[in-house]
């Protein structure tokens, strides 16, 4: 048998919560490392005086009782393991792992009698209290800091700082956390560089009804100023913290949480690093999830505030990604992946954030799932809209539709352009589509576009529509209208001349209208010719009173004819 066991996946419950992690047992000690929060428990192999083996929900446990009266249990063994455990238990701890049967019929019974004076429950009560997990406010508070903003849990509380202990008082709840319990402590700049986070993680969190907080964040301001002296003389505060506290401190209020946490939890104050985003500040804002917040990439790891907070250790992170944002080209993705499957997305990055975040990523040696990819297409200023390591069939189709009505916008210079694109002539089925930027091209044309290259380099001429827009402007088309409309020059029927204008516009490429444009100029040069004839013979003064008398008389009877068909209907 070797000197040590080593078990995956075994979890211990923590007031209701789960959590995974990695068990070893040695010739020195037991030591359990969550994966959640990078905790450990460590327990002297001298301390441990008793060990059972039970059955759980899923699979087998362990209950193991130490000499300082702490109970661990830690489950997720199989029924094979019991042998192995049993005899290095033997050999190294001298200590027996019983075999426990647990009761699953759910009966309770016994009673509780109390008789004679009332020391009898007094000592019941005091006995309870004793190995009950209860903190009990006893003697007076180290210090007290009034009406504190608190993100998480969110309200204003007053804080109590005890010598084992951290009491937050508000309008509804009270909070008791021992210093235990506390994993660590940050301090990070708001990226206003007016504001300060102090961030303190737990471990076990805080509960609130089924809710759990497993940080508590605190927001301060620069400019809030604080004298505060302690409640406790000088040479004790000499004596207790060892020159960390004076009795006396004045400055930012921050500051002053922050030192005096510091000296009571005994942990080190996480700040962060050489990072600098592309404003300048330490860190970069985003969303997670459906909240704004920030991300601070510190020497070990990430940490996002505050809703709801994260905290990424560099260990326990498999691959980050960076990924092309959802929903515009102006800003990106960046996913997390941990060594436990679990994903983080942080969404809404501004693109000039990247080039810093990708070297701060790669100057940590973390794992980047597309660094060829982008290293190989990242532009001048350090992005790249491209990501062709993973297919977005739905990305790809709202690119496409988009490029069609950009390109649909700048054909569309002017209203009859876009009425110029159909082509009555055409059978059904050659008919362009609706967003074709290239809709006039003929049937000969389309039929030799049978390659893709030869069809890209077609496209972008659009030289047939500047063509017809010149035809659109030449004075000639007049006289072809008044042809087709018998020039009636009355109300009505230059109303309907223009209610049917739009369709004639769009009939000018067709072989009927270039028909009736050779029929317009024969009859532009007869009458021309007439005219002329007729002036020379000295009949021009006679004429223009004819023309005037048959016109009215023309005009008259169309107005008659027209009421009188009205009539009949």
């Amino acid at each position: 048998m070797g000197d040590t066991l080593e078990f995956n996946n075994i979890h211990t419950e923590v007031k209701g919560s789960w959590n995974d992690g990695r068990l070893r047992f040695s010739k020195q000690s037991l030591v359990y490392k969550s994966h959640k929060t990078g905790k450990v428990d460590s327990i002297p192999a001298p301390e441990l005086s008793a060990a059972q083996w039970r059955r759980v929900c899923v699979g087998h446990g362990i209950k193991l009782a130490t000499s300082t009266g702490h109970v661990y249990r830690y489950d997720g063994f199989r029924d094979t393991d019991f042998e192995k455990i049993s005899a290095f238990f033997k050999a190294n701890y001298k200590v027996e792992l019983a075999e426990k049967d647990m009761c699953v019929k759910g009966w309770n019974w016994g009673t509780a009698k109390f008789t004679g004076a009332h020391t009898t429950s007094n000592a019941f009560a005091q006995n309870v209290l004793s190995k009950a997990d209860v903190i009990q406010a006893t003697g007076d508070a180290v210090c007290i800091f009034k009406e504190l903003q608190c993100l998480t849990p969110r309200g204003r509380y007053d804080i109590r700082i005890y010598p084992t202990f951290l009491h937050l008082h508000g309008k509804t709840f009270d909070y008791k956390i021992p210093y235990t319990t506390v994993l660590r402590l940050f301090l990070l700049p708001h990226k206003d560089q007016r504001q300060m986070f102090f961030v303190i993680s737990l471990d076990p969190p805080i509960k609130q009804g089924q809710t759990r907080y497993h940080f508590l964040i605190l927001l301060f301001s620069k400019d809030e100023e604080l004298s505060l002296a302690l409640n406790m003389s000088e040479d004790e505060v000499e004596k207790r913290y060892e020159g960390k506290l004076s009795k006396n401190m004045s400055g930012p209020l921050f500051e002053i949480v922050s030192r005096v946490m510091k000296a009571l939890v005994n942990r080190k104050i996480t700040v962060p690093g050489n990072f600098q985003g592309h404003s300048g500040s330490q860190c970069i804002t985003c969303a997670y999830k459906a909240s704004s917040g920030l991300l601070y990439p510190l020497e070990r790891g990430f940490i996002y505030v505050h809703k709801p907070p994260v905290h990424l250790r560099f260990e326990e992170i498999s691959c980050v990604n960076f990924a092309r944002g959802t929903t515009t080209t102006r800003s990106f993705d960046f996913e997390i992946e941990t060594k436990q499957n679990n994903q983080y997305t942080f969404s809404n990055i501004e693109r000039e954030e990247y080039g810093k975040l990708f070297d701060f990523v790669n100057a940590k040696k973390l794992n980047i799932k597309n660094r060829g990819i982008k290293e190989g297409m990242k532009g001048a200023d350090g992005y790249s809209d491209s990501d062709e390591d993973q297919h977005d069939a739905y990305l790809e189709r709202m690119k496409e539709e988009g490029k069609i009505r950009e390109e649909g916008d700048g054909s569309d210079e002017s209203e009859g352009d876009s009425d110029e694109s159909f082509n009555p002539g055409e059978e059904d089925d050659d008919v362009p589509e609706e967003y074709d930027s290239n809709a006039s091209v003929s049937d000969s044309e389309a039929d030799d576009a049978d390659s893709e290259d030869e069809g890209k380099k077609k496209k972008p001429e659009k030289k047939p529509k500047k063509v017809v827009k010149e035809k659109k402007e030449r004075k000639p088309r007049k006289e072809v209208y008044q042809y087709l409309m018998n020039d009636s020059l009355h109300d009505e029927s230059r109303n309907r001349h223009n209610f049917i204008n739009p369709l004639l516009l769009s009939l000018r490429v067709s072989p009927v209208f270039q028909e009736w444009d050779r029929k317009a100029e024969e009859a532009k040069k007869q009458y021309e010719k007439a005219m002329k004839e007729y002036r020379e013979s000295g009949g021009g003064a006679a004429a223009s009173f004819f023309l005037t008398f048959y016109s009215s008389n023309i005009l008259d009877s169309r107005t008659v004819s027209n009421t009188h068909n009205k009539s009949e209907y």
